[in-house]
């Protein structure tokens, strides 16, 4: 299989190969279980997630780590659910909060397969994996772990521009009813975008040096914060076609 590398003109990369967004609606109870997961993460103060990532430079608020967390948690909860409605036996969610140093050995787990789990926007189209914590062997190396497959979740709204038009985005304090009322009062849609597997990963994102560079600016608007390997939505297979695998 082949992939699609992004024009690059100077310091900007553009999308070549977009996959247009068709998400369903999330169910409600599932996103109560999420909410109240991700507060307790962030401005609870019951666990710690990082606040910057691999080398980078950006230290993240509350409300950031917040965003990043319900999003991601959304995303492992929709992949959890079309394997369980396809009758596979599949390991649930992690809904235990965590400190600062504890690292999942993986997001969910399929007989001997590890998966991993990537989420971003609707309107997103790169499935993106910190260079730094990723070798040669596509092994994670803060658990030195190898992943079997690699899934995008996308999911709508942008949350992040909701947060910050209430200017919630970028504090450190905020209280429970005021988030779970922004978060009830809007609908949300999820997307499985589609995978690739650790073969994918190693003999072509790695080896062929897919990556977006720190500073680099996608869609000559948002600079990178790290470097990231890249893979474009166009070119991720249907998730479906996973279940051969498993």
């Amino acid at each position: 299989m082949s992939f699609s590398k992004m024009k690059k003109e100077n310091d900007n990369l553009y999308i070549s190969f977009p996959k247009e967004f068709s998400g369903k609606n999330i169910e409600k109870d599932t996103i109560e279980k999420v909410f109240s997961f991700s507060y307790k993460m962030t401005f609870g103060k019951e666990g710690i997630h990082r606040k910057h990532r691999s080398g980078g430079q950006h230290h993240r608020k509350n409300g950031e780590i917040f965003v990043n967390t319900f999003q991601g948690k959304l995303a492992e909860v929709l992949l959890y659910d079309f394997f369980k409605d396809k009758g596979i036996q599949i390991s649930e969610p992690d809904f235990s909060i965590s400190g600062f140093g504890i690292w999942d050995s993986y997001d969910f787990k399929i007989k001997d397969k590890l998966i991993s789990v990537k989420s971003t926007k609707h309107y997103g189209n790169l499935l993106l994996l910190e260079c730094k914590d990723w070798n040669e062997d596509a092994k994670y190396i803060p658990n030195n772990t190898e992943y079997s497959f690699f899934v995008l979740v996308r999911i709508e709204p942008d949350f992040e521009n909701i947060m910050k038009k209430h200017r919630l985005l970028y504090l450190n304090e905020c209280d429970e009813k005021t988030l779970k009322d922004l978060i009830f009062n809007t609908s949300w849609k999820g997307e499985i975008t589609g995978f690739i597997s650790n073969e994918d990963f190693k003999n072509m994102i790695i080896k062929e040096k897919y990556i977006i560079k720190q500073k680099e600016k996608l869609q000559g608007k948002t600079s990178m914060d790290v470097d990231n390997y890249y893979v474009q939505s166009g070119d991720l297979k249907d998730i479906n076609l996973i279940l051969k695998d498993l």
